[in-house]
């Protein structure tokens, strides 16, 4: 199989997520698989593409992988994936699972973290559900969800997410051995040869419960004073802890052999947390002959057999816990418990885990890829097409949505009318992205395929075409208005509208100010709409509130919508149909027909000739949707 992995972590990283994904990817490579790996950083080696990303705030180990659709999309629109493992939940992620559910390509998604859990420790449990609420629209999207734990499944499945599975963890029994105790590090640390070391693996913050690390530290202290502790790992709390606890050795990280050896020369491997999807330093600290202590649940729950092979406490009881640890303390290298750890470590491959992985793809890669034949594409057929304020150049142009609305169309005559390019924008300092272009490319690639008609009529965000009206390139006209005549014989009169704008006609600078307040409205709409989603709320336009509430703005639409009513009568045409104000609207006024085509930044409508002659208003994906409702009832009644 070809197989993408998206991830905001993998090697060189220390973390579990990195080491699985290492694993998994080496694993799959050996078994003739191809593996190509998205990750976040500077460097990629072969077989890898790096993205952008932004350090978590005062927790720069941490990396949140930026969105990157396009790129993601450009890259299976060439090389595409049998299938796709999504592996974390950042906006890198969410972006991999919209392009490969666009394109249809099956994703399995990985839950490796608890970062609704962390909110506690982090003092912000308020904002657990709202976590939890995005984690669970992010999971959604994918064909199944694979976790570690049996308990993190159950945890899944009764929070409503279907197709969840466990994919276990293994252990490298031959890197991480008892037979790497080193008594040189031993003494480093200050360790005499029959003085047990405590020791903890991993990221030194809140969400690991350092506070019972340091009380287990201490009352291990009380009950065997020279017993040495130490810590390997680094995160936000290292520098605060290792000036208030300076008989702990903080040794940073450590990798590789030099992992193992700090693994080997401890006796008690001391595993607090409560909010791990796993756990990996537990099999690491079990193949290494150490007696572990942890709570009762993820790794513990699967491996662990209290007072046999490790010691545990119910989740929650520091009493017990702190316990077992200094109980712990008296078992020497060749105690039976330490033995048994031993055993149990060494039966879990890495190998089996890489077989429950690759199944679990090919499970949901058997299904062929859709054909890619544009012909086969549901496309309604109709005489024009009106589209107006599509802005490109800006941020909140969708012009995806765009495109994929025209590759949904075949009509005689588009009708471009007026600012489908926003010059004031690219004037300001926006970029121009691939985006914007492939919505000229369609334009121009349905004038040559399908020999369409295009009407381009200059609005006020593209008034640089003013200048040079009329024009013409042979199917290719720019205008500033145009008189359509329908099927029915009625003519309808297209302007942009602005000029009924005082606005934007006299006070040009007042007009500059207020597209930048707008474009504040959106950056603020984009922001607030981050938060409604992972609420699983629907979209909400603060702009939209504004023309709807604010008394001067209802007043401007209404006395708007008069003057072009007015203009329509006089050019004796039976109808109007503008754009400009991103109010999309059909209504009969009179003997007057007034259409506005709304915009694509927030309203995504656009008007509609039928052969019939008739007049429609349509949304985006109300009309996609009535496609994929028409095609299949047309399927249905094909002759067999």
């Amino acid at each position: 199989m070809k197989i993408d992995i998206v991830t905001d972590t993998f090697s060189p990283d220390v973390n579990g997520v990195a080491m699985t994904l290492g694993h998994l990817s080496k694993g799959l490579k050996l078994r003739g698989h191809r593996i190509h790996v998205i990750h976040t950083g500077d460097f990629a080696e072969v077989g890898e593409t790096a993205t952008s990303a932004v350090p978590l705030p005062g927790y720069k180990e941490v990396r949140i992988g930026l969105p990157g659709p396009f790129m993601l999309r450009n890259r299976w629109l060439k090389k595409r994936p049998d299938v796709i493992y999504v592996a974390t939940e950042s906006p890198l992620g969410k972006s991999a699972l919209k392009a490969a559910n666009a394109l249809g390509i099956p994703v399995a998604s990985g839950f490796h973290t608890n970062f609704h859990q962390y909110m506690q420790q982090y003092g912000v449990g308020g904002l657990r559900p709202i976590a939890m609420a995005y984690l669970k629209r992010f999971h959604q999207r994918a064909n199944c969800t694979l976790t570690p734990s049996q308990e993190v499944v159950d945890q899944l499945l009764s929070d409503g997410l279907p197709n969840v599975y466990r994919l276990g963890r293994g252990v490298d029994s031959a890197l991480f051995h008892p037979e790497k105790r080193c008594e040189v590090l031993r003494a480093s640390w200050g360790a005499r040869p029959n003085v047990s070391v405590a020791l903890v693996v991993g990221r030194v913050a809140a969400e690991k419960n350092f506070d019972l690390v340091m009380e287990a530290f201490a009352q291990m202290r009380q009950a065997v004073p020279d017993v040495q502790c130490v810590v390997v790992g680094d995160g936000p709390l290292r520098e605060k802890l290792a000036e208030k606890y300076r008989w702990v050795h903080f040794a940073g990280v450590r990798r590789g052999e030099e992992l193992a050896r700090y693994y080997a020369s401890a006796d008690v491997l001391l595993f607090p947390s409560e909010t791990e999807t796993f756990g990996n330093v537990m099999l690491e600290g079990m193949a290494s002959g150490l007696a572990t202590v942890s709570y009762d649940y993820a790794c513990a729950a699967q491996q662990v057999r209290s007072g046999e092979n490790g010691f545990t406490a119910p989740k929650g009881d520091v009493a017990g816990f702190l316990k077992h640890a200094v109980a712990a303390l008296a078992l020497r290298p060749d105690h039976a418990l330490r033995r048994a750890a031993r055993e149990t470590a060494q039966v879990l491959s890495w190998d089996q885990v890489v077989s429950e992985f690759e199944s679990r793809l090919q499970s949901i890669a058997v299904t062929p890829p859709p054909s890619r034949n544009l012909a086969k594409r549901p496309k309604y057929h109709c005489k024009t097409v009106f589209l107006s304020d599509i802005h490109l150049g800006t941020v909140d142009s969708k012009a995806d949505e765009v495109v994929n609305f025209l590759k949904h169309i075949r009509c005689d005559k588009l009708v471009l009318n007026g600012d489908i390019i926003d010059g004031w924008a690219l004037k300001r300092g926006t970029k121009w992205s691939a985006r914007h272009s492939r919505v000229i490319r369609k334009v121009l690639k349905m004038m040559e395929r399908d020999d369409m008609e295009v009407i381009y009529l200059r609005g006020n965000h593209d008034d640089i075409l003013e200048r040079f009206l009329p024009l013409a390139f042979g199917r290719l006209k720019f205008t500033k208005e145009h008189i359509h005549t329908t099927q029915t014989g009625k003519r309808y009169l297209v302007v942009h509208g602005d000029g009924f704008d005082s606005v934007s006609t006299n006070h040009k600078w007042i007009a500059s100010l207020g597209a930048v307040g707008y474009d504040f409205l959106l950056g603020v709409n984009r922001v607030y709409n981050l938060y409604r989603s992972m609420r699983g709320k629907e979209y909400f336009s603060f702009s939209k509130l504004v023309k709807a509430k604010v008394k001067s703005a209802v007043s401007f639409v209404d006395r708007y919508e008069e003057l072009l009513q007015e203009l329509a009568r006089h050019k004796k045409c039976d109808g109007i149909i503008c754009g400009h104000i991103h109010t999309p609207e059909d209504k009969q006024v009179g003997e007057t027909h007034y259409l506005n085509s709304g915009d694509w930044v927030e309203s995504l409508t656009a008007i509609i000739e039928h052969h019939d002659g008739r007049m429609e208003l349509v949304n985006y994906d109300k009309f996609l949707e009535s496609l994929r409702e028409v095609i299949p009832k047309r399927e249905e009644l094909a002759p067999v």
